[in-house]
């Protein structure tokens, strides 16, 4: 009897060893559970975009040096110029954009101190110049969202085509992040290869929309998520929306041509007496002597200036029509 249960034993031991042994993980296995471990402890610690949607696996250094990379990332204003940056496809950092601001800064303060003897004056300019790099940001933002509302349509289209071919969703925003042009390819890319990641889908899609501000964007995604979320034809659904952002394109072209002489006219108005102040002082260097001088012309140039700005955001406010 004895002998019995110490065979039953042994073999019980026997396939329980032989068990763990071909079940063990694999190196694979090991590195996907650290990965997973690393992901649960740094939960607390969740970056998110906004809107509740967390950045997967996405940490970024705002800079090169440990300290200056831990005191950015403290500050807020540190995350919304790297949102920036991101939206303009720039290869600034967030270091470089703020060092660029102090510089702009103390050059505008300087020269401004040179001709003007009114401290209150320079430190305004001073503050003005700073925000020289956020304005070059922004411009190459609006011409990389403008490209990208241009080839949306077509990138939507693309999307039909695949799906009508029998392609599932992922696979048709793989297609159009390959065959789609720029900066519309480098953005579903970014989408399929957070899917690939293991992202959900509704996540990637907001995603791609807060990085990409465009109106035109959010109509192709709402119409994704809704499609999702309540089922529908998901082809016609995006027919119907590339048919309204083609719309609004051709609407906001020819509201560009009819708004151009506005434009125009407000460019003219704004630079004119700038220019006439430079070519009559370079004809007659003491003409305009008397009104950079004295305080009351000083005055007069500082309220000239003023109603020069308000008249020209006034002429934009009209001439800029929302479709």
């Amino acid at each position: 009897m004895l002998l019995m249960v110490l065979t039953f034993a042994f073999v019980l031991v026997l396939t329980l060893a032989v068990l763990l042994l071909l079940t063990r993980p694999t190196a694979a296995d090991r590195a996907i559970e650290g990965r997973v471990a690393g992901i649960q402890a740094t939960a607390a610690q969740e970056v998110y975009l906004g809107d509740g949607v967390p950045e997967f696996l996405k940490r970024t250094k705002l800079s090169e040096i440990d300290w200056l990379d831990n005191l950015l990332k403290r500050w807020n204003l540190a995350h919304k110029i790297e949102l920036l940056i991101a939206q303009a496809e720039s290869s600034w950092s967030v270091p470089m954009v703020l060092a660029g601001s102090a510089v702009s800064a103390a050059f505008g303060f300087t020269v401004s101190y040179l001709w003007l003897p009114d401290l209150a004056v320079c430190v305004v300019l001073g503050i003005l110049f700073s925000f020289l790099p956020f304005f070059v940001l922004q411009i190459k933002r609006a011409r990389r969202i403008r490209r990208f509302n241009l080839g949306l349509p077509d990138a939507a289209d693309l999307i039909c085509r695949a799906l009508r071919a029998g392609h599932s969703l992922s696979a048709a925003i793989e297609i159009v992040g390959q065959e789609a042009p720029e900066p519309v390819r480098t953005e579903f890319r970014e989408v399929y290869r957070q899917q690939n990641f293991g992202l959900p889908h509704r996540d990637a899609l907001l995603q791609l929309a807060r990085r990409v501000p465009s109106a035109d964007l959010q109509f192709v995604v709402t119409a994704m998520l809704v499609q999702k979320e309540t089922g529908g034809n998901l082809v016609d659904i995006l027919d119907r929306t590339v048919a309204v952002i083609r719309d609004r394109i051709r609407i906001q072209g020819e509201v560009r041509i009819y708004t151009a002489q506005g434009r125009l006219t407000g460019a003219i108005l704004a630079l004119l007496p700038i220019i006439m102040f430079f070519l009559i002082n370079m004809a007659d260097h003491g003409y305009t002597k008397v009104l950079v001088e004295d305080p009351l012309g000083r005055k007069l140039i500082y309220a000239g200036l003023t109603l020069m700005i308000v008249g020209g955001i006034i002429i934009r406010k009209i001439v800029n029509v929302k479709v």
